[in-house]
């Protein structure tokens, strides 16, 4: 058996239009995608997407389409990288065979694996073909929901669906503009169900965002939280926003993250860059600022503190 240097194979699974080959075109038209050499493609189903001779020719990628499993052998797959002499291959998968079974010429390494899912039509294959869409996922690093737009209240069980599966792979949402940056409840790094919330610095930078896009979870919550106060001379008199700063890229990128909240009765003002403990409760109403409804808090207790240690949020990685 003809067995050369080390080869990166790249497997892309998921069933029949899926969306395989249209991340496939994206991977290959990407700057960080591309190295001296050739790149062998090989296509195990023909779908409706078609891959543009000029793309491939300036990705330097060759394709071949085998559309026989049994040719999907150790033997076959070492004569065809003999024939064309790839640095990488990269396999589309055809979601319908049954991939526990598939064997690669010894040096061919798995480098990733990739599955890629319709979300419109995931619950008709969980249904109805779990053990091969289990194989599929149960070791990918990546699985990425592509059609997002009608199904985005059942995203959360679809994860958890995958998640029962491999729970190391990370899970991607994309709609029509691009990946969906969903906080599911269960990722918060506090629990919803406790009468009352303790939010640490990064915390507070989670509870921000999630209550700015689901702000149905946090109404009539209890929130315990350290903060900077700002008394913006134009809001309402009895309003103030407890907050932090955030970087979200560098140190040159700050912004202000806070919710406008209503003094308790009797409540003494804070001073602008007060920095405070505040427990407060959410509701959801209009506020002239938000130009609409939005997360309201309201004073139970406020107590004079120092500056934290980790006075900033960061968003950065």
């Amino acid at each position: 058996m003809f067995a050369g240097k080390q080869k990166s194979v790249y497997i892309i699974n998921g069933f029949l239009e899926a969306g395989k080959t249209e991340f496939i075109k994206f991977t290959l038209s990407q700057d960080y995608f591309r190295i001296k050499g050739n790149t062998l493609l090989i296509l195990c189903e023909e779908g409706e997407e078609e891959y543009p001779a000029d793309l491939m020719k300036k990705s330097n990628t060759d394709m071949i389409l085998i559309e026989d499993e049994e040719q999907m052998n150790p033997i076959q797959l070492a004569a065809i990288e003999k024939t064309y002499k790839p640095d990488r291959i990269i396999i589309e998968w055809n979601g319908m065979w049954n991939f526990k079974e598939f064997k690669m010429p010894s040096n061919w390494k798995l480098a990733q694996q990739i599955t890629v899912i319709d979300a419109s039509t995931f619950p008709v294959y969980f249904t109805n073909m779990k053990s091969l869409l289990a194989e599929q996922i149960r070791n990918s690093e990546m699985i990425i929901f592509n059609r997002c737009d009608n199904v985005r209240n059942d995203l959360p069980t679809y994860r958890r669906n995958i998640k029962a599966v491999n729970q190391a792979a990370d899970v991607v949402f994309e709609d029509a503009n691009g990946e969906i940056n969903e906080i599911f409840e269960e990722d918060l790094p506090y629990d919803l169900s406790k009468d009352e919330i303790v939010l640490d610095t990064n915390a507070y930078g989670i509870f921000y965002l999630d209550a700015m896009d689901h702000p149905e979870r946090y109404i009539g919550k209890r929130l315990v939280f350290q903060a900077l106060c700002m008394t913006p001379p134009e809001f309402p008199k009895g309003f103030f926003i407890p907050g932090r700063m955030a970087m979200t890229c560098c140190a040159q990128d700050m912004a202000f993250l806070g919710y406008a909240c209503q003094y308790g009765e009797g409540q003494a003002p804070v001073k602008d860059r007060d920095w405070v403990v505040v427990t407060v409760t959410v509701t959801k109403e209009f506020f002239p600022d938000y130009g609409g409804e939005g997360p309201v808090l309201h004073a139970v207790s406020i107590e004079k503190s120092r500056e934290p240690k980790d006075a900033v949020v960061s968003f950065t990685a």
